[in-house]
């Protein structure tokens, strides 16, 4: 293929539209930040992202996602990197190739609604290094997706707001173009119209017959699909999808994922090539140097993926998105469940019906996932999350086919209440699809400024505003620590210490070697001291840890 043929972040988005929409072939997304957090709990540091960057940027996808869903949360909690750090980073190492993020839209990157003033900061800041915005709403509440979306688009950016897809009775081809008609209306035809089969689940002909009735009423739309792979057989979904006309799908490298995240590449490839398709400004060398090189980084992440492995056709029972899918029953082992397990599934299935079998994606997973397990643990809605309050509430929006029945209402709206009131009252008292008040960003500038000791950056107040705590501990952490994103993963996640006198030799962003050496460790109390010598210069650092004598439940 011609290199000319490839779209590039030099591109206007709405040149890149008109290529998409009149152009031959189709065009890949890398997915790698999905590949993280549905096959590896979101733990893939930057080091191994920039190892493959330059192979990848070599590659000509149409883009790479590299950020967004749980990924900004997981990065400031597990003290990983600054979430716009990473995104400067692979912006530089990947100049040629645009840059992906997803976003719960009215939730943003985090689990709950955020004011409107928020939203629009934080695509401000994220839209100086995000070209593609993939969003969704969990119920499929377009109104959930306007300020994001708006604000995308204000930016200069490809928008991709997507509809849910999942299967059922009420989960008509009919619903779906109803849907794509409200996005139209909102945002206009210059977008890429998403469908998000977040649970891999349908088979290939209702992805065909989905994609068609959605050609039919929207010929000029250009659709992209994202799927998951959970239950094997997402290639097929997706040479139907492109075989009716989608012109983006997104797949992992084939030596990386490819079991709860996205389908191997260039299984796909391979496929499509047999049936006369083929991707413009693709190379396929620098895919499969990535992938082999990505399949010898995976052994230093193999503490973070599941150890129940395989393809789970019973996805299509339970619909539980890849992210979920892939901890579940690590969870029920911590919890002493593993063994009824197909207890707390078969209650996921009828908690998911008795919701009107809405969509199991984020933050709709966890609530259904939760009230799932709590069922089997305390009783049925004996005892309900908030966050199952505030679906039946309807802050998310409103139940999109049917509401759950009244004794469900009545168990979990008068839970715990001391005013008396009936779960009716509360409902009309205090349910509905509500305005946020803007946050006072001055005020909550000014709290951060104190709890840091010192003026904040934009980009710092934006992670503050969404994860508050976590964000907090992850900037002291950076001021005490620096930038420990650049030890390698085999550093980064190793078990056991290092012995006195070890020396530890990694490079920077630029390319210039750092050398760490390990002078002693050592035990006072509830404290570890480990002194080093970190480029030379002398310094100790004191950890507190539990007390040897402590309990361990």
């Amino acid at each position: 293929m011609n290199a000319s043929d490839r779209i590039t972040p030099q591109l206007a988005a709405a040149a890149i539209l008109e290529r998409l929409r009149t152009g031959p072939g189709y065009f890949l997304t890398n997915n790698e930040r999905d590949v993280s957090q549905s096959d590896f709990k979101g733990r893939i540091m930057p080091a191994t992202s920039l190892k493959a960057a330059p192979e990848r940027d070599d590659t000509g996808y149409f883009a790479v996602e590299i950020s967004g869903g749980a990924s900004i949360h997981v990065d400031l909690l597990y003290k990983q990197i600054d979430p716009f750090e990473r995104l400067r980073l692979l912006r530089r190492a990947m100049p040629n190739t645009l840059l992906q993020t997803v976003c719960r839209g009215r939730n943003l990157f985090g689990y709950r609604p955020y004011p409107d003033n928020v939203l629009r900061f934080a695509v401000e800041l994220f839209a100086r290094y995000v070209d593609v915005w993939r969003i969704y709403d969990f119920l499929n509440h377009v109104p959930n997706l306007k300020v994001v979306g708006e604000a995308v688009q204000q930016a200069g950016k490809l928008l991709i707001p997507s509809l849910c897809f999942s299967t059922g009775p009420d989960h008509t081809d009919a619903f779906y173009v109803s849907k794509a008609a409200e996005i139209v209306d909102a945002f206009g035809e210059d977008i890429i119209l998403g469908i998000k089969n977040h649970s891999g689940v349908g088979s290939p002909r209702r992805i065909r017959d989905l994609v068609r009735a959605l050609k039919t009423v929207f010929p000029r739309l250009i659709l992209a699909y994202h799927g998951h792979n959970t239950d094997g057989n997402d290639l097929a979904r997706m040479v139907a999808a492109v075989e009716e006309g989608v012109k983006i799908v997104e797949v992992a490298d084939h030596g990386y994922g490819g079991m709860y995240s996205q389908a191997p590449a260039l299984s796909l490839i391979q496929t499509l090539h047999d049936y006369g398709y083929q991707s413009p400004g693709l190379k396929i060398r620098p895919l499969v140097e990535a992938s082999d090189l990505l399949r010898r980084e995976r052994r230093h992440y193999q503490q973070f993926e599941t150890p129940f492995r395989g393809f789970d056709p019973t996805v299509k029972r339970h619909k539980l998105t890849g992210g979920a899918a892939s901890i579940t029953f690590e969870q029920a082992e911590k919890l002493n469940l593993l063994e009824r397990s197909h207890e707390v599934f078969s209650e996921l299935v009828e908690v998911n019906r008795e919701m009107g079998n809405i969509w199991s994606v984020t933050p709709g997973s966890q609530i259904l996932w939760t009230t799932a397990l709590n069922n089997v643990i305390h009783g049925r809605y004996e005892n309900p999350s908030d966050d199952l309050k505030r679906l039946l509430l309807g802050r998310y929006g409103p139940f999109p086919f049917r509401e759950p029945q009244q004794w469900i209402y009545e168990k979990v709206l008068q839970h715990r209440r001391t005013d008396g009131k009936k779960w009716y009252q509360i409902l009309t008292d205090e349910g509905g699809w509500k305005e946020l008040p803007d946050e006072d960003l001055p005020n909550r500038r000014g709290e951060l400024a104190t709890r840091l000791g010192r003026p904040p950056t934009d980009e710092q107040l934006c992670l503050y505003l969404q994860f508050p705590r976590d964000a907090l501990d992850y900037f002291r952490f950076q001021e005490k620590f620096g930038k420990t994103w650049l030890l390698p993963p085999e550093i980064w996640f190793r078990r056991g210490g290092f012995e006195d006198g070890q020396r530890i030799t990694f490079a920077d962003e630029d390319g210039k070697t750092h050398h760490i050496d390990v002078i002693s460790t050592h035990r006072k109390g509830n404290q570890v001291e480990t002194s080093l010598l970190v480029d030379y210069h002398f310094q100790t650092y004191s950890t507190p840890v539990e007390p040897k004598d402590a309990c361990r439940p």
